[in-house]
């Protein structure tokens, strides 16, 4: 049933009309349900209850409605709409894993929902469970050595990315139409791109943190993952206002330059020329611009987050892999001195992106240099890869959509649109007029 709807308005259509005999909010709950934990780990989810989830479903389902045929507009939003969450907000009822055997564990179940779970219920969404992510959201590979590496459903050979693993999954296998993640230095942008998927970065500050568990406080913001561009603006108002009426559409976008490129892997580039030539369809005008003061966005980048996770989890980082563990003690050992020269570093390169982004109003690049990572290959230099495509919007708080691609039926590269803080509405609107032309293609 789920995968008969090619976009949120159209499932939502379908649940306020009769146009779709036998398509209930009950029906739809069910046929989500079939489908989760296909992928060959058995691991998109963490945590899921199905009777919880069906109960929920049948709370829904009595909800009155005003009128019959065209889509009820007193129905909240997302009414009826199968929804993950990121094992990293607390749902009351379950236990908040963070990717860990050792925070479920000590936080145990919790009392109360996170301000995240609360907004979603209020938007009448249809929670199916919390999913799979890289220990402490700290990895971009989706790898998780207690839980096992989340693989991609229908493609064992490759990994989803990270850290919103479980949710990309969660999209791919049709147990969610649309999955929350979080994205600190691109885990939602990444496993968007490598699984063929539309995401969205919301904008540093938006939504609220109670009740979550954050990796970096800098860095980290709310996002989705989702199949259809067009569904975006209405996602995105989740954490903030994304109405374009009446906004003027940015004319112009910068694309990076074809010497950042040099570790492109060929069909990355090729989605690249696409991407631009999609936004100069719809009226946008090209700006080849070079970035090469970007080399150092890293170096300011990995070790601000290093440090403020380590004071997060102060007491426990052997309770975690090695490598967390040597990111954690590296974080901790930093002087004040140093982070505050980082700080200083960090504010520089916030304010050269945000001139960037008032001179050309968006700013096109891949959202990773590669189409797949290969599941059981080492890793170790893999993060620093692709931390190069993600820490500059990352470091400057910007929004960001992944526009996804497909070659032969496997993704082939996704590309990440940025625009300026608080500038969601129209990114989204721009994403979504590239979701409209493509829907109308065919």
């Amino acid at each position: 049933m789920i995968a008969s709807f090619n976009s949120i308005q159209a499932a939502r259509a379908a649940l306020a009309s009769d146009s779709a005999p036998g398509t209930t909010v009950v029906e739809l709950a069910q046929a989500a349900l079939s489908r989760a934990n296909a992928n060959q780990g058995q691991n998109t989810y963490l945590w899921r209850d199905e009777a919880w989830t069906l109960s929920e479903a049948h709370r829904l389902a009595v909800t009155p409605r005003a009128s019959k045929g065209a889509l009820d507009k007193e129905r909240p939003p997302l009414f009826g709409i199968p929804v993950s969450v990121k094992d990293c907000f607390d749902l009351a009822g379950s236990p908040t894993s963070c990717g860990t055997r050792f925070y479920r564990d000590l936080h145990g179940i919790a009392n109360r929902d996170s301000w995240l779970v609360e907004r979603l219920r209020d938007l009448g969404a249809l929670i199916t469970g919390k999913t799979h992510l890289h220990p402490l959201a700290y990895g971009i590979t989706g790898e998780n050595p207690e839980f096992g590496d989340c693989l991609q459903p229908g493609n064992a050979s490759a990994l989803t990315g990270g850290s919103s693993s479980g949710a990309a999954a969660s999209v791919m296998e049709g147990s969610a139409m649309a999955a929350i993640g979080t994205d600190t230095g691109g885990s939602v942008r990444v496993p968007a791109a490598l699984c063929g998927l539309a995401g969205y970065r919301a904008s540093l500050g938006r939504g609220d943190w109670r009740g979550g568990a954050h990796l970096a406080e800098s860095f980290d913001t709310f996002g989705w993952l989702f199949r259809n561009l067009e569904d975006g603006p209405l996602l995105g108002s989740t954490f903030g206002p994304t109405d374009s009426t009446g906004l003027k559409l940015p004319r112009k976008f910068a694309v990076i330059s074809d010497e950042f490129l040099h570790d492109c892997e060929p069909e990355v580039i090729s989605s690249l020329r696409q991407c631009q030539s999609e936004l100069e369809s719809i009226g946008l005008e090209a700006v080849p611009i070079n970035l090469d003061w970007w080399d150092d966005s890293r170096d300011i980048f990995a070790p601000i987050q290093a440090s403020e996770a380590a004071r997060i989890h102060r007491g426990h980082y052997a309770e975690f892999e090695t490598s967390i563990l040597q990111r954690l003690e590296w974080g901790a050992g930093l002087s004040t001195q140093e982070i505050a020269a980082l700080r200083q570093r960090h504010q520089a390169f916030r304010e050269r992106m945000d001139a960037l982004l008032h001179a050309h109003e968006l700013l096109l690049m891949p959202a990773a240099p590669v189409t797949r990572l290969e599941a059981g290959a080492d890793h170790s230099q893999t993060r620093a890869r692709l931390l190069r495509y993600t820490t500059p919007a990352s470091l400057a708080g910007l929004p960001a959509v992944t526009i996804p691609f497909m070659q032969r039926g496997r993704p082939a590269g996704g590309m990440q649109l940025i625009a300026a803080r608080e500038d969601d509405a129209r990114l989204l609107a721009i994403a979504s007029l590239i979701g409209a032309a493509r829907n109308s293609a065919g």
